[in-house]
């Protein structure tokens, strides 16, 4: 079946379908599909309940848990925009319910639609599964050739830093959520591992999860990198100021006294499992190894020091 049209309910496949250049045959996005900044302009199938730019952590996940808890749905589908869109092809993940449409909104677009659509779901866990959903996509969408020349080039990228020899090995904690804590899990440690870092606390994988400070205290890292799901460089920096600067048990860590504490760009780079994980991985090296990876270029505002 030759796809026409296409519905993104997962950010990470839009920047690919652009990545692909069959950009021409989207007709429908979520609220969170922001890169490149073309698919802004896309009509918007998804979007959300809950207003995360005017809420604290503490407050994001407190309205999450409570939607969860009482089985409702966290996104909103646009019914109108969705049947103007008439997809050939939805493209759905099923890696988590908090951060993209979910398998209810798929649900509810296949009893909408009269004409049913080829419903492809994108749920990698690990940067080999990510590389692979490039593969996947390409063939579906008949840009095999296209998408081996993406596949093969991120490859050589990552590469390049797994390679590279390092006589020390610091022991990284990568932070996803800051009230309450939470692991960085999925691809994250994968990356570090790559980069250079030994990941602490989680497993490349495993679903994140909530943590204790006593589990950050009794992982000893050398380096803290502060991730927080779908927030930037400027808002994490924020969340550290109101929540955590002034916090003594935080204050006592290792990492926190050398100040080796960095904050980076998630929502671009880390939370969704998109070929720009590549971008995060180079990130990560820079921030683990900074005078062996000086010359690998990142884009700017990706990553800063907390104390610089």
């Amino acid at each position: 079946m030759t796809v026409n049209r296409i519905v993104s309910f997962l950010p990470s496949a839009t920047e690919l379908l652009y990545e692909l250049g069959v950009q021409d045959k989207v007709y429908g996005v979520t609220h969170e599909c922001r890169f490149p900044s073309e698919a802004i302009s896309k009509p918007q199938i998804i979007s959300s309940v809950i207003n995360s730019d005017n809420l604290s952590s503490n407050e994001i996940n407190t309205q999450t848990c409570q939607l969860l808890n009482e089985g409702k749905d966290i996104f909103i589908l646009n019914e109108k925009n969705l049947k103007d869109a008439n997809p050939d092809l939805i493209i759905s993940q099923e890696t988590c319910e908090v951060c993209a449409a979910y398998t209810n909104q798929v649900n509810k677009a296949l009893r909408i639609l009269e004409n049913r659509p080829i419903i492809h779901s994108m749920d990698p866990h690990n940067i080999s599964e990510i590389l692979d959903s490039v593969t996947k996509l390409g063939e579906i969408l008949e840009e095999e050739s296209k998408a081996k020349e993406i596949s093969e080039l991120l490859k050589k990228r990552i590469q390049k830093i797994r390679n590279t020899e390092h006589t020390n090995i610091p022991k990284i904690l990568a932070v996803e959520w800051i009230e309450p804590f939470f692991t960085a899990g999925h691809w994250v440690p994968e990356m570090i591992e790559i980069a250079g870092g030994k990941n602490m606390i989680s497993k490349t994988g495993e679903h994140s999860r909530r943590m204790d400070f006593e589990e950050i205290s009794n992982s000893d890292a050398d380096i803290i990198i502060l991730m927080p799901c779908g927030f930037d460089t400027k808002r994490t920096i924020s969340e550290y100021m109101d929540i955590l600067e002034k916090d003594e048990k935080w204050n006592s860590l290792k990492a926190v006294q050398n100040q080796a504490v960095f904050a980076v760009d998630a929502n671009s780079f880390f939370s969704k499992p998109s070929i720009r994980t590549v971008e995060g991985i180079e990130i990560l090296a820079k921030i683990i190894h900074p005078q062996k990876f000086e010359d690998v270029k990142v884009s700017k505002g990706s990553f800063a020091n907390l104390y610089q």
